[in-house]
């Protein structure tokens, strides 16, 4: 994976939480002002990610100018463009809310946060730091792991 940061705008929720989940440091911001996500990107040498025009005059940060709606669309974009890759080890290293690396944590330690039926069923759980959001590979995983073997990044 390379060492690509990206900030996405307000219209790019779904997008920023896809480049999360396959292990990107993504930032999100709902409600800056034009100015404020510029020196953001700036300062963080991030590549920002928008649908509005209104980005692109600026010079001194990489922009790219998302073209569709529809979210699968959009990462096919930013992976073509910025020729970003990826291996099934990167995906789900990040909390797709707080955007932080997860760390492990011991399956005993989730006896009483997760549903028992996935406490049965599962070995390896990771927890956001920030959130203690708990993550397991369920049906995303899966649902991820297909979506890089269409575009051929990795093998099951």
């Amino acid at each position: 994976m390379q060492d690509v940061k990206f900030i996405v705008t307000q219209e790019l929720g779904k997008l920023a939480k896809w480049l999360r989940i396959l292990g990107y440091d993504t930032e999100y911001h709902g409600e800056r002002e034009v100015s404020d996500l510029v020196i953001r990107a700036l300062k963080g040498d991030r590549v920002l990610l928008t649908r509005s025009p209104a980005f692109m005059k600026y010079t001194g940060i990489r922009v790219v100018r998302i073209e569709s709606d529809h979210v699968e669309e959009q990462v096919d974009q930013v992976t073509r463009e910025l020729a970003l890759e990826f291996s099934e080890e990167d995906i789900f290293r990040r909390c797709v809310e707080c955007n932080v690396l997860l760390e492990d944590i011991e399956k005993e330690e989730v006896r009483d946060k997760v549903p028992e039926y996935v406490f049965q069923t599962q070995e390896v759980f990771k927890r956001c730091p920030q959130c203690q959001k708990i993550f397991w590979q369920g049906t995303h995983w899966d649902m991820v792991g297909k979506w890089l073997e269409e575009r051929g990044f990795c093998s099951s």
